[in-house]
């Protein structure tokens, strides 16, 4: 059981990364609207979170300091807060969307009214991260995000034709009467969301809450290379259940409730009680890790104490940041604002920070005054150069592209 819950961290991470209210509704709208034409771009997403993700775990583990912290000592504060602001202003979105989407899961689980559940989720997510050990927080959520794997167990027992299933996903194009600008529009969108920019922020300030030293860099590989392309596969499922149930009815995603709609054709109510579970899980996990992310960056860049390691009282400013930013991120939601489309903005704005989140940590993964033996090598360099010219592209395209399709209309 010591090695599952080692893995943890990672699971954790990618649930919140992949399967997030973001990617929960994205994967369905691309699945509902386009089948399985985009699936090309999740493995492309998996293997550039992996990438970046190995080297801000090895800077942690190797440095005993987190990516943030290193930033802006390695690049200067006008760098750091640069990238302060572009991650931080994405991990806002986020954690605002999170709040939102597990107000509209207890809706769909109780019937009462979501902005009923607002507050309340908004302290219970405050009194999680106020008082709960960072273990706690990772093998709970950790564990019962797992719960979305009904969503594969979905795509079974909907008995598809699976080389049909297979062909279009391995065989990328737009078939399906879509735009070409809006087909690309949804592609940086997915990317972006696998890519998302505070999941190896909160990845390596995880490894530092685990005190994980160069002796831990195998379970750190073990946590990328398990857990997050466990959150691709997840990713796949909810898309194709989406376009084995959704797209031949012409129905288009809009609503929480229309993502788990699959489910409950294909296993019953039973299904739809573990969807409903899964959903609140990886809500609830991804707000905690876009909560904390928010102190964590603060924090590091500060040079305040931080971190879970610690009592409260020796990282109150730490606490006090994520307290100010669970109220407004309440405050928000309470003006009526829908957190789906909250989060359709999210993953497209994380794709105009990827650069400026990546670009660091390429650099602190090749300074040997912090990494000494275990700087990058040629494999590691090649893939993030290669990543770096992705997500410049991507930054570049994703306003162009929401302006023309009106964010995907």
């Amino acid at each position: 059981m010591k090695r599952v819950f080692a893995l943890m961290l990672g699971v954790l991470t990618a649930i919140g990364g992949f399967v997030d209210i973001g990617d929960l509704v994205t994967n369905a709208v691309v699945g509902s609207r386009f089948g399985l034409g985009l699936a090309w771009v999740l493995p492309v997403g998996v293997l550039g979170i992996c990438v970046f993700a190995e080297m801000s775990g090895r800077i942690a583990a190797v440095s005993g300091r987190a990516t943030f912290d290193l930033v802006r000592e390695r690049l200067g504060p006008r760098v750091g807060l640069v990238n302060l602001v572009a991650s931080m202003a994405v991990t806002f979105l986020t954690f605002i969307a999170e709040i939102g989407g597990i107000s509209l899961a207890l809706e769909l689980a109780t019937s009462v009214n979501e902005f009923f559940w607002v507050p309340v989720v908004g302290a219970t997510v405050w009194l999680v991260l106020w008082r709960a050990s960072f273990s706690l927080i990772e093998n709970t959520f950790g564990l019962l995000g797992l719960t979305l794997i009904v969503f594969a167990v979905a795509v079974w027992r909907l008995h598809p034709d699976w080389s049909a299933l297979v062909h279009e996903a391995s065989h990328p194009a737009n078939t399906h009467g879509e735009g070409l600008p809006t087909y690309f529009y949804y592609a940086v969108a997915l990317f972006g969301a696998a890519m998302t920019p505070y999941e190896v922020f909160f990845f390596s300030s995880g490894g530092v809450e685990e005190r994980w030293t160069e002796k831990d860099i195998g379970t750190m590989r073990a946590n990328v290379f398990v857990g997050f392309p466990l959150g691709g596969i997840l990713s796949l499922a909810i898309a194709a259940t989406a376009a084995l149930v959704l797209k031949p009815l012409d129905i288009s995603v809009e609503t929480l409730g229309q993502v788990g709609l699959p489910v409950g054709v294909a296993l019953g109510k039973i299904g739809l009680v573990v969807v409903l579970v899964g959903f609140f899980a990886a809500t609830f996990g991804a707000a905690c890790e876009t909560g904390l992310s928010t102190g964590y960056s603060f924090a590091q860049y500060f040079g305040w104490q931080w971190g879970k390691y610690v009592r409260p009282r020796q990282a109150a400013r730490f606490h006090l940041v994520v307290l100010l930013a669970t109220i407004v991120a309440v405050a928000t939601l309470l003006t009526t604002v829908d957190p789906i489309k909250v989060t359709e903005y999210s993953v497209v704005f994380s794709a105009l920070a990827l650069p400026l989140t990546y670009f660091p940590i390429l650099v602190l993964a090749n300074d040997p005054d912090y990494m000494g033996e275990h700087v990058n090598g040629r494999m590691a360099n090649a893939l993030g150069t290669v990543y770096l010219v992705v997500v410049v592209v991507a930054a570049a395209a994703a306003l162009p592209l929401m302006f023309i399709t009106k964010a995907g209309q």
